[in-house]
């Protein structure tokens, strides 16, 4: 790698990374860990905006991993962020499930389906027609579009599943409006996620198992980038990217003796 400051604070995504199919990968107990006992600043990122971070904190501990709530960063907390910053105090009508619409909450922001500053689209395993019928009518009364992430599917046990960014193309086919997606590979998500613990982006990590997300946002924050072998891109499949990661390692227990 080009000659950079040292590593002082981690980000890391979670399912491919830390957990695989409800299972922890070996090595990611060790790196939390070891990333506690160090004292250093560290984020577990998820795109998923279903749950919130105290959700998140117990599903993991099930699995072994004691990840704290406040080194939890969703998508939904980034989107939150963003529409605060943008317009506090604001309103929403909210297609999405718990971590999403506390997230607003917790912002001060007015759930309503009545003239809404903004629709926002994030995951839920019950999207309806006429929820989705809802949002292209008040997009089309000029409801700002804003969606958590652009993921196009996501995992289930029998398989994949359509996500917010399959939903927001339908939306946008209805209503010839392009959402602002506010979660990976947008570098928004990282940089609010560094601002929150106070790091810097040159002396930060983002580690994931995905080139067109986790690798691209932490490229265009400003971060060295890792990426494991454990998740969805493979090896030979690197190059098939216009730019690269700093490093490529099988797995989270790689870098353990990195911290």
């Amino acid at each position: 790698m080009a000659d950079r400051k040292p590593i002082e604070s981690w980000l890391t995504d979670m399912d491919g990374v830390l957990i695989h199919e409800g299972v922890p990968i070996p090595g990611a107990d060790a790196f939390i860990k070891k990333l506690r006992e160090s004292g250093r600043p560290f984020l577990v990122l998820t795109n998923n905006s279903i749950y919130t971070p105290r959700d998140l904190h117990a599903r993991l501990r099930r699995m072994g991993l004691e990840v704290p709530i406040e080194n939890i960063w969703t998508s939904a907390l980034a989107t939150a962020k963003f529409l605060d910053d943008q317009r506090p105090n604001g309103s929403a009508y909210v297609i999405g499930e718990a971590g999403l619409t506390t997230a607003l909450h917790d912002i001060g922001y007015i759930l309503t389906d009545h003239e809404p500053d903004y629709v926002v689209l994030g995951e839920t395993r019950t999207y309806s027609f006429e929820a989705m019928t809802k949002a292209v009518r008040l997009i089309n009364d000029g409801a700002r579009f804003i969606c958590t992430n652009p993921d196009e599917t996501g995992p289930s046990t029998e398989g994949p599943l359509p996500a917010t960014g399959a939903v927001a193309a339908l939306i946008t086919k209805a209503t010839g409006k392009q959402p602002y997606f506010a979660g990976k590979p947008n570098p928004l998500m990282m940089r609010t996620g560094l601002n929150t613990i106070g790091a810097h982006s040159e002396s930060s990590a983002m580690i994931g198992d995905r080139m067109d997300t986790d690798v691209l946002a932490g490229i265009e924050a400003g971060m060295q980038t890792f990426l494991v072998l454990t998740g969805l891109t493979r090896t030979e499949q690197v190059e098939n990217w216009p730019y690269r990661p700093s490093k490529v390692v099988d797995s989270i227990a790689d870098l353990v003796d990195l911290i």
